[in-house]
């Protein structure tokens, strides 16, 4: 059982995946549950694989295609809950929850040629619908403060400032009653 401070209130309902929007680029993007499928799994691994170095945070993801095997392979099995954002055959974004003791961490994570065009909005609402599908009752995240575009984004869906007193800011939110 962690000390971590979670909201009282139970968040806004999210709609979970799947999903169909256009972006803001006139794209049209899916976003459907991690299944399994090998196919999938290899696209992630190439969309990671690509990933631009600035994006990365806290050391994730991990820059080279053996390390990225190992660490999917930690997120995408178990009980992790993962959404992945489709831009026809390619992946735009994933969004996963990974068990974390009572709770779940969350992580996101949009391909620089698709950011700022409202799929992180869409992609972690699809996540959270998910979770609350699977009964996750608690969220948290850690995020470094100067990054005030993913800040933003986590309060606009209703995260919580729980713990701000290193370099990053620890965010909570609550999908589910207590059992």
């Amino acid at each position: 059982m962690s000390t971590r401070i979670y909201p009282d209130d139970i968040a806004s309902p999210f709609d979970p995946p799947p999903q169909s929007f256009t972006d803001r680029e006139d794209r049209t993007i899916e976003l459907r549950a991690y299944d399994g499928d090998d196919e999938e799994f290899e696209r992630l691994v190439s969309m990671y694989d690509s990933f631009d170095p600035a994006d990365r945070a806290q050391g994730i993801p991990p820059g080279r295609e053996d390390r990225i095997r190992e660490w999917l392979d930690n997120i995408l099995g178990g009980d992790c809950l993962n959404v992945i954002a489709w831009d026809g055959d390619e992946v735009a974004g994933h969004a996963t929850l990974v068990p974390d003791g009572d709770a779940y961490e969350l992580a996101i994570f949009v391909h620089q040629t698709y950011q700022r065009a409202g799929i992180g909005t869409k992609l972690i609402k699809a996540l959270l619908g998910h979770g609350r599908e699977n009964d996750v009752e608690k969220v948290w995240l850690t995020v470094e403060r100067w990054n005030r575009a993913a800040v933003g984004l986590y309060k606009s869906v209703g995260f919580e400032t729980s713990d701000s007193e290193s370099f990053e800011l620890e965010m909570t939110i609550r999908l589910t009653e207590g059992t």
